[in-house]
């Protein structure tokens, strides 16, 4: 066979190429814009009909920061619901009050010290609640602290422990629990960010630092697992609670109390159990803030400062 009859050969099957990548492109093309659209469908669906509630009877939960708060009222509501609750607290006397509350109404609890900064105690106390209760439902990383300053006012310590306990903590135990989750293709994590992982706030940079790595990681964390296995059934869920009366947040600040009061630790909790029983990806309370975060990054940045400056809402500091 000549060179030329070969370099024609050559130039036909490069063509043929080329035409069979460019029909594969255009399918490609046709097949995202419906499944994109059929998403936004489904979308718009989803805000009129209420996504189901898995059911959490006889599921085992594990909450960290369970002596007071938010997971306290998280714990006492999930054993309502007929769930078993692991306690994870740093202070085991408020724990075990947590524990024997659920116990006086009926439900079932167990209760176990806990410093979430210590990530070999962690690792072999997740290792021990397996062995005792055998595969963990739902884990929920609550524990958190919130000292309110300016930043320059913050020390290292406080900002180390900050992030230990609002971050680190959170991959240690995903670390723990996940591979089960991944390997029977079931269970639910959720992670506390904070509306200060949504948006700015001063006397919170180092903490709004932590709720906004929260935020990222867990987003990251979806798109790992979904991108791992496009049939993924664990749900990963991260929550962004307004301000809430428990004694975290000390000096809050609100221009307008009707829109923008403290809420109730138990409506809280009910609301982020919903969240997770739903398995939604993002939810805020109250709910539309999400919406609000989204609308308010469309918005030019100084106009949004004018809004914020005109509600005026916010921690004050904790330092007299």
């Amino acid at each position: 066979m000549s060179k030329v009859t070969q370099s024609a050969d050559n130039g036909s099957k490069a063509n043929s190429n080329d035409i069979y990548n460019i029909v594969l492109l255009v399918v490609d093309i046709v097949m995202l814009i419906v499944k994109f659209w059929l998403a936004i469908a489904e979308a718009i669906v989803g805000l009129f009909r209420a996504p189901p509630l898995d059911d959490v009877n006889g599921k085992v939960v594990l909450i960290t920061g369970t002596g007071h708060g938010m997971g306290k009222e998280m714990a006492l509501q999930y054993a309502k619901l007929g769930a078993t609750i692991l306690c994870w607290d740093v202070n085991e006397q408020t724990n075990n009050q947590t524990v024997k509350e659920i116990k006086n109404n009926g439900g079932k609890a167990f209760g176990y010290v806990c410093n979430v900064t210590k990530r070999e105690e962690l690792i072999e106390l997740a290792q021990k609640v397996r062995k005792e209760h055998g595969f963990i439902h739902v884990v929920v990383n609550n524990a958190g602290i919130m000292p309110c300053h300016p930043l320059l006012e913050h020390t290292e310590n406080e900002i180390r422990l900050m992030y230990e306990i609002n971050v680190l903590s959170h991959f240690w135990i995903i670390q723990a629990f996940l591979p089960d989750m991944i390997e029977r293709n079931e269970g639910s994590i959720v992670a506390l960010s904070s509306c200060a992982g949504l948006f700015g706030l001063i006397n919170l940079v180092p903490y709004c630092g932590t709720k906004f790595a929260v935020r990222g990681y867990m987003a990251a964390l979806v798109e790992e697992l979904r991108q791992k296995n496009p049939q993924n059934n664990v749900k990963l869920t991260t929550i962004y609670p307004y301000m809430i009366d428990t004694g975290l947040c000390k000096n809050p600040r609100y221009r307008f109390p009707n829109l923008f009061k403290l809420i109730p630790a138990d409506v809280a909790a009910g609301s982020i159990i919903e969240a997770q029983r739903q398995g939604l990806e993002e939810a805020a309370i109250p709910r539309h803030f999400v919406a609000a975060e989204k609308i308010g990054r469309l918005i030019p940045r100084k106009a949004m400062r004018l809004v914020n400056d005109f509600f005026d809402t916010g921690v004050d500091t904790d330092k007299s």
